[in-house]
């Protein structure tokens, strides 16, 4: 062979190469979706757009990980469009979109499905018909996607979270917090028949054909899209009815593993003991028409609604003398926080993980006394970064919110602060009205400002200065204790935004003094100690 014809080898195989690197760049850049976020500004066409349910229908390759079928979207547009708007990833094919049963134009591109036509106010019916490979999750349950993994013993097993990037991950829909479906979802999702799904809401049927099993799951609540999900595995049901605070029945439904089932007992007995405190604090557990559900997956747990997830392989720790899971806890008391009582967006999601927070410090109380509610609430303060406020100006992605831990740490340890500002007599009947008022659960969502106006009006007081001060920024009360005289002592307020109760322990003893402007002159042999219990952020500055 000619070094001509050797060249030409070279080259063509060289361009083969670059052609087959090139398509796996664009490839992998594709699904990548790490830099997606749900929330943010919402889109003038969705806004238009009041989504009523969705119903899924997919079947799951599980040998070649990837799934097919159908999404139906039933909306109500307040006004005539010609344009209506859907979010779904570009890593799936759509195959065809219809309307009210008829066959509409769409692009499918930018992770969104744009629609074309002439659309009447009122209700109308999406079909939207595709195929693909959905994204793996790199870091579940924080970056989203499919989980494709075995169990000890060999079996398939999958799970799904989309927090972060919204239900737009595996299925078309109106991916904004600000607008749930509010009749509820049903979901048709076909398997190998040697294994089960877990879903939420109820289980209303298992249909099986051949070697293929179809589970027909529905919720008719009100439901987050990163709460539409499903998990598959070779699962055992273990169930236990409860009897909740206002007398209905509820089955306690755990999707164990088949390994695991000698550990479901214990769990249930767990989650039904932890069922009792929280309504104590928030009330009636929120979805008792369906479910208290737990499925075991093989990541960390989620508080999707009716069905939260848990692993933590079944180790507890020690909270007096009761057994105690922070996972299993914490992803409960969501149920009421960011399931039941809902921010509006994602700006405002100290609410929902602050709150839910708390309530660990609430059970800590009923488990093991003051000693480990002040031990726990110090670990939150500890924990506080300081890195940006905890609510954003305007709309917000969940990344813009969620990339700073104060919203768990911070938030709880705000409750803790509001607590003492307005004494339990009012704190506590508030904080259960917030969560079980219709205007602020289930369809209605929550603001901080709709926070702020309620806890305001039950104390009888303004308390935006104090929630302006620790939510939108992250500032700390700076006081200083001067020495004026022989024993005696200026302690004053330098960022001053309101009167507050301080305790304040002194040579004659420990006393609650309200902070004014001005400061406060306190007379004592030995220098004032200011908030020894630690009920406010703060930082104290002796002077001579």
């Amino acid at each position: 062979m000619n070094s001509l014809v050797v060249s030409k080898a070279r080259l063509s195989v060289l361009l083969i190469f670059s052609a087959i690197l090139f398509q796996n760049t664009i490839q992998a850049q594709n699904r990548d979706i790490s830099q997606l976020s749900s929330g943010g500004k919402l889109n003038p066409i969705q806004a238009n757009m009041d989504i009523r349910h969705y119903t899924l229908s997919l079947d799951v390759d599980i040998p070649n990980k990837k799934i097919a079928g159908f999404t139906e979207v039933e909306t109500i547009l307040a006004h005539a469009a010609d344009s209506l708007l859907l979010d779904l990833i570009d890593l799936y094919n759509v195959t065809a979109v219809k309307v009210n049963n008829k066959p509409v134009k769409f692009d499918h591109s930018n992770n969104k499905i744009y629609i074309t036509g002439s659309f009447p106010a009122g209700k109308q019916l999406i079909r939207v018909d595709y195929n693909g490979e959905p994204p793996v999750a790199v870091r579940p349950p924080w970056g989203g996607g499919f989980t494709w993994t075995k169990d000890s013993l060999g079996n398939d097993w999958v799970a799904i979270n989309c927090q972060k990037e919204g239900g737009r991950v595996y299925f078309a829909c109106k991916d904004h917090p600000s607008d749930e479906p509010n009749e509820g979802v049903d979901m048709y999702i076909s398997i190998p028949k040697n294994l089960v799904v877990s879903g939420p809401g109820l289980l209303q049927k298992v249909t099986t054909v051949k070697n293929k099993a179809t589970y027909h799951w529905k919720t008719n609540y009100t439901i987050s899209n990163y709460c539409v999900v499903f998990n598959i595995g070779k699962y055992k049901v273990v169930s236990k009815d409860m009897t909740t605070i206002n007398g209905h029945v509820v089955p306690i439904q755990f999707y164990v593993l088949e390994e695991d089932t000698a550990e479901a007992k214990k769990l249930i007995e767990l989650k039904e003991r932890d069922t009792h405190i929280l309504e104590k604090y928030f009330g009636e557990y929120p979805w008792w028409k369906e479910k208290i559900g737990i499925c075991e997956v093989p990541n960390s747990g989620m508080e999707h609604q009716t069905n939260i997830t848990f692993q933590n392989k079944f180790v507890y720790s020690k909270i007096g003398t009761s057994d105690y899971s922070a996972n299993l806890l914490h992803e409960y008391a969501h149920e009421w926080w960011a399931n039941k009582v809902t921010n509006k967006d994602w700006a405002h999601m100290w609410i929902q993980e602050g709150i839910g927070t708390y309530a660990e410090a609430l059970t800590m109380y009923e488990l093991g006394g003051q000693a480990a509610y002040d031990q726990i609430i110090d670990g939150h303060k500890r924990g506080i970064r300081y890195k940006k406020p905890m609510v954003g100006v305007g709309e917000m992605s969940e990344d813009e919110t969620y990339n700073q831990t104060d919203i768990y740490a911070k938030g709880s340890f705000f409750m803790h602060s509001l607590r003492y500002l307005i004494g339990d007599e009012i704190f506590l009947p508030t904080l259960k009205k917030l969560a079980t008022d219709p205007a602020y659960t289930y369809d209605n969502m929550v603001t901080t400002d709709d926070v702020e106006k309620l806890f305001s009006g039950a104390a009888k007081q303004d308390l935006k200065p104090f929630f302006d001060f620790f939510l939108r920024t992250t500032d700390v009360l700076d006081i200083t204790v001067k020495e004026t005289g022989y024993q005696k002592y200026l302690v004053k307020l330098n960022n001053y935004f309101m009167d507050l109760p301080f305790e304040i322990t002194t040579a004659s003893g420990t006393s609650k003094m309200t902070m004014v402007k001005n400061g406060l002159t306190i007379n004592s042999s030995t220098p004032p100690l200011i908030d020894p219990k630690g009920f406010y952020l703060k930082k104290v500055l002796y002077l001579q």
